[in-house]
């Protein structure tokens, strides 16, 4: 039985009665976009057993034969035979805490590329405040700018405006303003730090919204934010992301690649072809590779023998990937075990590449074949 609905809330709403007075048990629908969460969200509401939310790459329709409605047969008849796998779907707490998450590193992104702009308007007007200050929008900075925009152009005065260690750099600051700063270069700064000031506002009330969501699993967020590289707000982008309950991933290894950040399997007639990773949530990578760009830098890390290890055998990108992948997989012990970090140390891996150690792991691997083993003094 076929019967088409338009994806108004009222009309979604008796697709939900409608299905249930047939006795339908099961549902499944195709992820396109963001036009699925509507129709989720009523259908959740209703006494389905099973709801399945299912890639549209394990969906393909039958070519030559693509209209919507053989689309919703096609799905029917392969969820009847069983052929169908759920996609994760965080419970609603989560989603929540997913959009606010995303908001808010799209307005760090946003102000990151308004001092871009602001840099790129003081090169026009031949301000070098760059070449002098590390911050064109720190406190020395922003007194020099605003006394600009104002029309103040006196070197020497806006030079008297140096705040702590900028105060030996007077003379160098006297020469780096006001350049050729004018009327025009003044409006286009002030609406610029405008819109920083803006963005910095709505951050820190955004910051405010997250702590309230995020507080019923501020535990887990701290157990991840125990990690070498994981700030507060990577540790919150990784709660909204991949949630709480591990138990949806059996192993590391399902969460890696959920989150597409291991090697896939690409084979056939015996040729290996490309392996790359495939795509997962761009949000968990960034925060991942943000994290692992940190740990690298951090001394007397595991993380950090680790990345160089393989870095000069496959590459600088390769080897921040794999510690991204490494960030994700004691992200899944920390909260399926409910522990806390603990550093291995930069002597781990030597002790790894021991003879005894290799002759230990060789004889689990011979012991989880069946085989029984036993260890005797050389």
């Amino acid at each position: 039985m076929v019967r088409t609905f338009s994806t108004f809330d009222a009309d979604l709403v008796e697709l939900r009665v409608w299905l249930t007075e047939l006795g339908v048990t099961q549902v499944a629908m195709e992820a396109t976009g963001v036009f699925w969460k509507p129709v989720w969200q009523v259908l959740d509401e209703g006494a389905f057993e099973e709801m399945l939310l299912v890639n549209p790459q394990h969906v393909k329709s039958v070519p030559g034969r693509k209209t919507d409605v053989n689309d919703a047969t096609w799905i029917a008849q392969l969820l009847e035979c069983g052929l169908l796998r759920g996609s994760f779907v965080p419970p609603v707490e989560f989603r929540q805490l997913r959009e606010i998450t995303r908001y808010r590193r799209q307005l760090t992104e946003e102000r990151g590329r308004e001092v871009q702009r602001l840099q790129k308007l003081l090169e026009d007007a031949n301000v070098k405040l760059s070449a002098v200050v590390s911050d064109t929008t720190g406190v020395t900075a922003r007194m020099i700018l605003e006394a600009l925009c104002d029309g103040e152009r006196d070197p020497e005065v806006l030079a008297g405006m140096a705040q702590r260690k900028l105060k030996a750099k007077k003379d160098l600051l006297a020469r780096a303003v006001p350049g050729r700063f004018g009327d025009f270069h003044a409006v286009m700064c002030r609406q610029i730090l405008n819109h920083i000031d803006y963005l910095d506002r709505a951050v820190t009330d955004l910051d405010d919204n997250v702590d309230q969501l995020m507080s019923p699993f501020a535990e887990a967020r701290d157990r991840i934010d125990t990690i070498p590289g994981i700030a507060r707000r990577n540790a919150e982008i990784i709660v909204a992301e991949i949630g709480v309950d591990m138990s949806r991933f059996p192993t590391p290894g399902h969460l890696a690649s959920w989150a597409g950040l291991c090697p896939g399997n690409n084979e056939s007639a015996g040729k290996h072809r490309s392996t790359k990773t495939r795509h997962g949530s761009p949000w968990l990578t960034s925060a991942l590779v943000e994290a692992a760009w940190s740990a690298v830098r951090t001394k007397d890390c595991y993380l950090k023998v680790r990345y160089w290890r393989i870095a000069k055998r496959r590459g600088e990108q390769r080897a921040l990937i794999a510690i991204a992948h490494t960030i994700l997989v004691i992200c899944w012990h920390l909260l399926a075990e409910e522990t806390i970090y603990t550093e291995l140390g930069t002597d781990y891996l030597a002790g790894r590449d021991q003879p005894e150690h290799r002759r230990k792991q060789l004889v689990k691997q011979l012991e989880r074949l069946g085989y029984q083993v036993e260890l005797t003094a050389a």
